[in-house]
This record gives C-alpha cells, sequence and structure tokens, in this order.
C-alpha cells in the first residue's frame, strides 16, 4: 500500500505569501480600512480573510473587519485563527432577522448566501435571503457612510449556455428561466445586482459586482455539489472518479488564492455601477476535468462516466470572458488548471481530510 506524500511546504501559506506581492496589489488601499463582512464563515469569505489578515500582518496595514457570523462558537472552533484575530470583532446575527451594527465602516463586502447540499431545498427562502439579505447590507453601508462595496455574485446570472458561446461577457442578455422554481438561485442574485445598481444610481453608494465561476483550492468542500470537490474526494479515497453525468458539460476553474485577490481588487478599484467576471478562461470538460485529477496520480486511478453523451446534442458550457478584468483592472488567471489541482490535492492531503492508497505522479 502506497500513500499520498505529505507537501513539504504549507500549500495555504505559500499561497498567501505570493499574495502579498502581487500586482496590482489592493493592500495599500485597504490601509487603516474598517471592513464589515457577511458571509466570512463560507468558503470565499474564508478565503477574503485568511488574505487580508495575512497581508495585515505582515504590512502593517492597522486594518479591522467585523464579520457577521450566525455560528460564532462553531467558526472559533473550525478557524481560531481567524475568529480570534485581534483585528477581527464577531458580529452574531443573520443577514434577513438580526439587528445589524450602526457603526461606521470604509468598506463593506457583502458575501452572504446559503449554500451547502441543501442550498436550494426552499427555493422561496433562498430568493428572500438573496434580495431581502442584500437590501438590508446596502442599507448598512448607507447608514455607515462606507466608501466601497463588493456585491460578491455569480456567473449563474447568465443562465445555461450553449458551446456555441465560446465565453460569456458582463454585457450578455441571456438569462436563466424565471418561471422554473430551480432558478431562484440565479434570479436572486440577477435582483440583488439590480438593487446594487439602483443603490449606485439613487444613494450615491459605490456599488460594484462581482460574478464568481468555478472554482479549486484549499478549503473546498469535497462533499457539496462542486465537481471539483468531488472529484478530489475520490481520488484520495482510491478512486474510481466518477463523473455522475455524461462528462460533456464545459467548466473553468480559477483558483481560490487568485479569487481572493480578484475581489479585493475589484472591491477598490473597480469602477461603481460596473460588474466584472470573475474566473478563468481556461475551458475544460467535466469528464476532461476527471481525467487530469486521475493523471495526478501514480498509476492513474481509473474513471467512471454515468452515461454516454447524446449524439448532436450541443453540450452546456460556462466559461466567462475575463477580457475586462484583464484590461481595466490588470487581472489574469495566474495559477493554471493542472497547477490548481496540483494545489488543491496537496492541501487536502496535507489537513489528512481523507486518505489515499495512491502517490502523486509530479
Amino acid at each position: 500500500m502506497k500513500t499520498v506524500a505529505s507537501p513539504s511546504t504549507n500549500i495555504l501559506n505559500a499561497d498567501l505569501d505570493e499574495l502579498l506581492d502581487i500586482a496590482p496589489s489592493p493592500w495599500e488601499k485597504l490601509r487603516g480600512a474598517r471592513i464589515f463582512l457577511t458571509g466570512g464563515t463560507g468558503l470565499f469569505g474564508r478565503w477574503m480573510l485568511e488574505s487580508l489578515l495575512w497581508a495585515n500582518d505582515r504590512l502593517a496595514l492597522k486594518t479591522s473587519v467585523t464579520v457577521l457570523a450566525r455560528d460564532p462558537k462553531r467558526w472559533q472552533q473550525t478557524a481560531p485563527h481567524l475568529a480570534g484575530h485581534p483585528a477581527v470583532d464577531i458580529c452574531r446575527g443573520d443577514i434577513l432577522r438580526s439587528t445589524l451594527p450602526n457603526e461606521k465602516f470604509s468598506h463593506v463586502l457583502h458575501m452572504a448566501a446559503p449554500s451547502g447540499p441543501d442550498q436550494a431545498a426552499d427555493p422561496l427562502k433562498l430568493f428572500n435571503v438573496l434580495i431581502h439579505g442584500t437590501e438590508r447590507v446596502l442599507d448598512l453601508a448607507v447608514r455607515s457612510g462606507a466608501g466601497r462595496f463588493l456585491y460578491v455574485s455569480s456567473g449563474a446570472v447568465y443562465g445555461r449556455h450553449a458551446k456555441a458561446m465560446s465565453v460569456v461577457e458582463e454585457n450578455c442578455r441571456e438569462a436563466p428561466d424565471q418561471m422554473d422554481p430551480a432558478s431562484c438561485y440565479d434570479e436572486g442574485k440577477r435582483a440583488a445586482e439590480l438593487l446594487c445598481a439602483l443603490y449606485w444610481q439613487q444613494k450615491q453608494l459605490p456599488c460594484v459586482v462581482a460574478r464568481c465561476f468555478s472554482v479549486l483550492g484549499p478549503f473546498l468542500p469535497l462533499d457539496w455539489h462542486y465537481a471539483a470537490g468531488n472529484f478530489i474526494r475520490d481520488a484520495l479515497a482510491g478512486g474510481p472518479i466518477k463523473v455522475n453525468g455524461d462528462g460533456t458539460p464545459e467548466r473553468s476553474y480559477l483558483y481560490l488564492a487568485d479569487l481572493a485577490w480578484w475581489l479585493w481588487v475589484i472591491l477598490v478599484h473597480g469602477q461603481p455601477g460596473r460588474a466584472y467576471n470573475a474566473g478563468s478562461d481556461e475551458a475544460v470538460s467535466i469528464a476532461e476535468l476527471a481525467r487530469r485529477t486521475a493523471a495526478c496520480f501514480t498509476p492513474p486511478l481509473p474513471i467512471h462516466v454515468a452515461r454516454a453523451a447524446e449524439a448532436g446534442r450541443t453540450p452546456q458550457r460556462q466559461v466567462p470572458c475575463i477580457r475586462k478584468a484583464g484590461e481595466k483592472l490588470g487581472l489574469y488567471a495566474r495559477v493554471r488548471l493542472d497547477e490548481a489541482l496540483r494545489r488543491t490535492l496537496a492541501w487536502h492531503n496535507l489537513v489528512n481530510l481523507t486518505k489515499s492508497s495512491r502517490s502523486y505522479s509530479g
């Protein structure tokens, strides 16, 4: 029996170190900032806090952040170095029902949204959280005199586009089916974006929107609805890697350290009243992603695809055009897909989330 060799360096710390000297840098714009953050205990929020506090400590930014958390005790158990950091103030509450702070904040980041396997178990509740929760956080930002507001949206606002559209641009007018209750998340994000545009127009709150696509990296859940996480789970368990569908849909994956960089830059440098795609434009089919994951092991792991592709059927594709973020903000996908896979596998092995009977090939 072989085991996956533990990486010799701490993947997370190496990632965070890379972000200290990256250009364009968001850090000087955040010097002395007082930030309010929702969704800080989620996947994206975790990365935002890890990166901010790492930079805060090493660059002496003197930044503080108030994090809205429904279950502070659980967060203190899962991420004590974040929850207990002296620059962090925990505000216990829920964006729909709790009294939000009546304080001054220079920056507000709204990232909170229901997530996990049961995300759409109650479509009406999900829709209400996305709309009314966003409105309440926008009101907090207006009261607090915030100079910047970032809404973290999703590429789901474009609906499902066919492969004939190679990449989707921010001015795309395709949309989800508004008469399908399964579109509750997609339509909720669209309506929340409109709220941001209205608050910029009518209340002069400088709102900017980031539409995020698929991601890879440390902290990615392995048992949720993320294909990449499921493949890593299967791989570290020894395989086979299971593709539930026919493997033809195409996606692209931005490394989570890159996503944190993108979101901080969009917050401080993005043009108010504008949306930016946040993702990689390196397209890959789900089946190819499974093959690349399998190839990270020696010997390569077996793959099982649930069903054959239908003849003549155009595959779905969700790949962003990132030209606007590149030309206007200088952003790009630093970590390419194969390296993102390697780092993500190494990190999950490092924290010993699961066991493997295979070894890495490189």
